[in-house]
């Protein structure tokens, strides 16, 4: 457990660049905070205990402007930067080493039984206000634009731009942080 919260600070710490140090991060970071939660809410949820983890993944919404459905799998070294309005769904699947920021949405579109978010593969990253809807998969290493809708599938190494979003292959020169902070890649 402390190899994971060490991972987790230093996954903030690497794509915060306003992050000053490990103590700052651990009591500042309404992110980490939420994410931490979820993985005590998860195992509850697991193991059957559907309301207390629901019960606390509300109380962790309370306190930190996320909300994460304590059913969602989340995996190794997630990111939320500045995360008032993050909502993840119930049956969202995250990989490794993704990021979110504030406003991101992971919901449905169907009031069905089963998959009905989305899943984002390793090292997706999403910018501020967008919308990723139903159950799509983001192909790894993928970026999604501010204010993006996404209702539909993307390959590995996608740009998702626009309302609704159509991929385009990134290229090899772009990289994830200066795609995030292109005016063009913003609507």
């Amino acid at each position: 457990m402390i190899a994971r919260v060490r991972e987790d600070l230093a996954a903030a710490r690497h794509r915060d660049p306003a992050a000053r140090g490990g103590v700052e991060v651990a009591l500042l970071y309404p992110g980490l905070h939420a994410i931490w939660a979820h993985r005590l809410w998860h195992a509850l949820w697991l193991r059957g205990m559907r309301f207390v983890a629901r019960m606390g993944s509300q109380l962790t919404r309370w306190a930190t402007g996320i909300e994460i459905h304590p059913g969602a799998r989340i995996g190794r070294r997630f990111f939320i930067d500045h995360g008032m309005g993050v909502v993840i769904g119930e049956t969202a699947e995250i990989g490794d080493d993704v990021m979110l920021y504030h406003g991101v949405t992971l919901g449905g579109r169907t009031r069905d039984h089963g998959k009905r978010h989305p899943t984002l593969e390793d090292g997706v990253a999403v910018g501020a206000g967008a919308k990723i809807l139903g159950p799509v998969r983001i192909g790894a290493r993928s970026v999604v634009g501010a204010n993006a809708v996404v209702t539909r599938d993307a390959p590995a190494d996608s740009v998702l731009v626009g309302v609704p979003a159509k991929p385009r292959h990134r290229g090899e020169k772009e990289h994830l942080r200066s795609l995030l902070t292109a005016p063009d890649y913003s609507i």
